[in-house]
């Protein structure tokens, strides 16, 4: 009896040695290379030349160094944005680069992913109530302020001005009113007498800015929060047929637009530093994940770009 218990224990013993050596190297190779970091990357659109910037430099550093990128793009709709990205958590995202699509929902992405232990590096924007790790930008404030005071010395400080915003209440817009507001201070000749909001988009801006010099047609300078809608007030104003001179400024330095910034189409932009700051949101992902503190912003200067110096940003763009 003592014997045929021991057979069979040493039988378990050896079905569970070999059973062993048949799982070992399965296991054993699983785990011989970890998986590659997977990065998201939300932007509200892939239209603009902007986001398309900030993407690419991220795809760029991220090929070099072995890891997946998942970009995806809302359509400017904040709903679509956070199901998205609830998606890119289901993925096991390791971190977070995320550009809001809008201001209203614009925290409840960086909740899901607090939640969830996922960083989140803010670009561009971020949710007022609840801030990412850090939040990478242009100084707007600053660098709007230095080109209203181009405009101010253009125009001798007397002008009316109108105003073309982009989406209220989305951190680029808000900044870009603050400092706008800030050079108009300096020259009480500036007198704002239109101004609507389009959102952005090119196609908006040009019928708003059609309305805007129908129903004042002493508007001689128009300030668009970007260089798309800059393009689209500069139809309207070629359309116009006014007799004296419309001065068209816009923001963010586009490729497309410095372009036609180049040939005359509108006066002056700022350049921002698009590609530098996908390189920075990448580092900052490594940093994070590597147990660094990440600081609590990094703000950019954007550039000052009219004719004169536009050809050194459309060869080798910031």
């Amino acid at each position: 009896m003592t014997k045929i218990i021991m057979k069979e224990f040493m039988a378990r013993i050896r079905n569970g040695f070999f059973l062993f050596l048949f799982v070992l190297p399965f296991s054993f190779f699983s785990c011989e290379k970890d998986d590659p970091l997977i990065i998201g990357v939300a932007v509200p659109n892939l239209e603009a030349d902007f986001f398309v910037q900030i993407s690419n430099s991220v795809v760029d550093l991220a090929d070099k160094d072995g890891a997946r990128v998942l970009v995806v793009e809302a359509g400017n709709d904040g709903v679509k944005q956070v199901n998205q990205i609830q998606n890119l958590i289901k993925k096991d995202m390791d971190a977070l680069i995320y550009i809001p699509a809008g201001a209203s929902a614009a925290s409840v992405p960086v909740k899901l992913c607090r939640n969830k232990g996922i960083p989140v590096i803010c670009v561009d924007r971020f949710p007022l109530d609840f801030r990412g790790d850090t939040f990478i930008a242009s100084n707007s404030i600053s660098s709007v302020y230095n080109l209203g005071m181009w405009v101010i010395e253009q125009t001798g400080g007397i002008a009316d001005v109108a105003i073309i915003h982009g989406q209220l209440g989305t951190t680029p817009e808000v900044d870009r009113s603050k400092g706008w507001a800030m050079a108009m201070a300096e020259a009480p000749g500036m007198k704002v007498v239109a101004e609507q909001s389009a959102d952005w988009y090119e196609h908006k801006a040009y019928e708003i800015a059609k309305k805007m010099l129908n129903e004042h047609p002493s508007i001689t300078v128009i300030f668009a929060q970007s260089d798309s809608m800059a393009l689209g007030a500069s139809k309207a104003i070629r359309e116009s047929g006014s007799n004296h001179k419309i001065w068209c400024v816009g923001f963010d330095g586009d490729v497309h637009a410095l372009k036609e910034l180049k040939k005359g189409v509108f006066d002056a932009t700022c350049t921002q530093q698009t590609q530098y700051m996908g390189q920075l949101a990448y580092k900052s992902v490594i940093d994070i994940l590597s147990g660094k503190e990440l600081p609590v912003e990094i703000k950019l200067n954007a550039l000052v770009t009219t004719q004169q110096n536009v050809d050194r940003y459309i060869e080798s763009h910031p």
